[in-house]
């Protein structure tokens, strides 16, 4: 049995692709249509890892953490890139396959849209009699026959509009997406050579790709906003105390994460004060107003007063403070055991519920002497303590009640390997004994000092200020990314509900001019779903044979 090979290069008699041929035809591929959506549902799925694992630039910890957890998949995953999905080979290899697809596709498209803009309209058919009556599902056409003595036809009403366009109860804003581009012309008529006819031709639908058209380029635009926004924006968290200030540069932010392309060192730095914040609850403990005051300080400017509240952020340096939390600070000090201040300020206490029901660390290395001290404590704004439970009522500090437990040993923090500040490593710390033998959990009220057996020092609780969370994001690709998609969506409209349509219409000129009648033949061509097609081939028929009303023309 003889084998037929596919390829080019079995027949000798057969020219050579080349390497400019094969490239030729990749690149033919590559642009097709059906490539980029696939390109584009392949960018879809691939961007399901990055939502669902773990990743290095968000979150270096917990991908440690998954890694150490799972010692197959772990490192396997992160040697795929799974795990740095968006800063992949092959993640980056789609998108520019995705970009290369669709402006090869766009590109001549548009330069196709150009030219069929620039040609006149098509003539009208010679015959318009092959047209079927009137229906749904075929064709549109119909033949009128109109009096002469009351709709007179002349070469002035029919053809005073060539090359412009005529308007369908349109208003003038609409008309270029809504009207017909015409064309009129004098011609033989095919049963009579000594008598002429007036063809109008007239056809719309244009805008219909131009939609298709913008939609693309909008999806384009989306892409290279989001490509821009990933690399030029920078993003942190910070945590304020009433009374701090917080500077904006690295180290001051709790959580940072920026693009390849923004540089630290291009960081303003303003400075931002929390003089107060409010919180109003309800009597049934829902939340009805935050509002965080602050004093803002710009290099080179005045300090200003500002305001931050949900969806409400502050505008500093084309970024944006978003108001993202908040939450009690009490001020702790704490002497050791040689009767010295080993900790003074204030520890952000984290809720844990409506009622905010707080939990809070205090960690204490710098003791004179002795082992380091421990606490874990639980706030309860409104507490009520009933034996050896304790609940919080409401979220306002009406009673507020700090429960601390105290531990002695190392804390860890010398090892040099980072600790999460709102958790406690007890892996070398022993809990401090009370009399009874039992571990020490002591309950504090605001203003009140506690002396911690053995002599290991105080805990006096200062106050109880509030603490706000913010959130700043600065991404220039916002407008554009917004402008982009309001352009995709606008394209999309035009393309759904443009419509397709070419309209003809033929009428006698010359000696017939003394009969009694005049036929004019009139057709439509729209696709079967158009239902409007019907009444514009009306009203164009009206308007060519001058049988408008002056309302209808407005």
């Amino acid at each position: 049995m003889a084998r037929m090979r596919i390829d080019n290069y079995a027949y000798a008699e057969v020219p050579r692709l080349g390497w400019r041929g094969w490239l030729r035809w990749m690149w033919r591929q590559v642009t097709s249509m059906r490539v980029a959506l696939i390109l584009l549902l392949a960018l879809a799925l691939a961007a399901i890892p990055g939502s669902v694992l773990p990743q290095w630039p968000q979150d270096a910890g917990n991908t440690r953490g998954f890694i150490d957890a799972n010692p197959f998949w772990g490192p396997l995953l992160d040697r795929l890139g799974f795990l740095d999905v968006f800063g992949s080979a092959w993640f980056t290899a789609i998108y520019l396959l995705l970009f290369a697809s669709l402006i090869g596709c766009i590109i001549p498209r548009c330069l196709v849209y150009w030219r069929e803009l620039r040609e006149p309209v098509p003539a009208a058919p010679s015959r318009l009699d092959r047209f079927d009556p009137i229906s749904a599902a075929a064709p549109q056409g119909a033949r009128v026959v109109m009096p002469a003595a009351r709709r007179a036809l002349s070469p002035e009403s029919f053809g005073a509009m060539p090359g412009r366009r005529i308007a369908l109860r349109r208003p003038r804003w609409w008309r270029w997406f809504a009207d017909y581009r015409i064309r009129v012309d004098e011609r033989p008529r095919r049963e009579d050579d000594a008598e002429t006819e007036l063809a109008l031709s007239a056809h719309k639908g244009h805008v219909r790709e131009l939609g298709n058209l913008v939609f693309h380029v909008s999806l384009i635009g989306i892409l290279l906003a989001a490509a821009a926004g990933t690399m030029l924006t920078y993003r942190g968290q910070a945590l304020i105390v009433e009374g701090d200030t917080f500077t904006n540069s690295v180290s001051a932010y709790d959580s940072y994460e920026s693009g390849s392309l923004f540089s630290e060192d291009s960081l303003n730095p303003w400075t931002l004060s929390l003089d107060q914040f409010d919180a109003v609850f309800g009597l049934d403990g829902n939340p009805d107003e935050f509002t965080a005051y602050a004093t803002l300080t710009e290099p080179d400017q005045e300090p200003r007063a500002v305001e931050a509240q949900v969806n409400r952020p502050i505008q500093v340096d084309g970024a944006k403070i978003y108001l993202q939390g908040n939450g009690y600070a009490p001020v702790f000090t704490i002497t050791d055991s040689a009767g010295n201040v080993a900790f003074e300020g204030a520890v952000p206490f984290l809720p844990q519920d409506g009622v905010y029901t707080s939990t809070g660390v205090v960690k204490v290395p710098d003791v004179t002497e002795g082992d380091q001290l421990g606490f874990t404590g639980t706030l309860l704004p409104t507490a009520l303590i009933d034996g050896e439970s304790a609940t919080s009522l409401h979220p306002s500090p009406t009673n507020p009640v700090i429960v601390l437990e105290v531990f002695a040993g190392d804390l860890g923090l010398d090892d040099g390997v980072p600790q999460n500040v709102y958790a406690l490593d007890e892996s070398q710390l022993s809990p401090v004994r009370g009399d009874d033998g039992q571990p020490l959990v002591v309950a504090l009220e605001p203003g009140q000092t506690i002396e911690l057996p053995d002599g290991l020092g105080t805990v006096t609780w200062d106050s109880l200020p509030r603490f706000a969370a913010f959130d700043l994001r600065r991404d220039p690709s916002l407008p554009w990314l917004l402008g982009a998609s309001i352009g995709a969506l606008a394209g999309l409209t035009l393309s759904l509900f443009g419509t397709r349509r070419r309209l003809w219409l033929v009428a006698p000129v010359g000696p017939h001019a003394g009969r009694k009648t005049t036929v004019v033949t009139a057709a439509a061509w729209a696709p079967a779903h158009d239902a409007g097609a019907r009444d514009d081939l009306e009203r164009v028929l009206a308007q060519a044979t001058g049988t408008l009303t002056r309302r209808e023309d407005s």
